[in-house]
């Protein structure tokens, strides 16, 4: 299952699946700016068995977008220009 995402804005993807959009990464900034996460999304809320690989959960934490690529199986990002 390749996964792909395609930038919306800055901090913000789509996440594709085989051509279809099935949720989204987004970068979570704390209100005073200091603490950056990534935040990889269903978005559909699925029962556990019909989520796709690796999700067990419908939302997952991570400290960096590299790290939230190497969990999907070295997801690539896409070239919208």
């Amino acid at each position: 299952m390749p996964y792909t995402l395609h930038r919306l804005a800055a901090g913000s993807y789509d996440l594709v699946l085989d051509g279809v959009v099935i949720g989204g990464v987004v970068r979570d900034i704390t209100a005073g700016g200091d603490v950056r996460r990534w935040r990889a999304e269903l978005l559909d809320e699925l029962p556990a068995a019909q989520r796709p690989h690796p999700f067990i959960d419908v939302e997952h934490r991570f400290d960096t977008l590299d790290e939230v690529l190497f969990w999907l199986g070295d997801a690539s990002v896409a070239d919208n220009s």
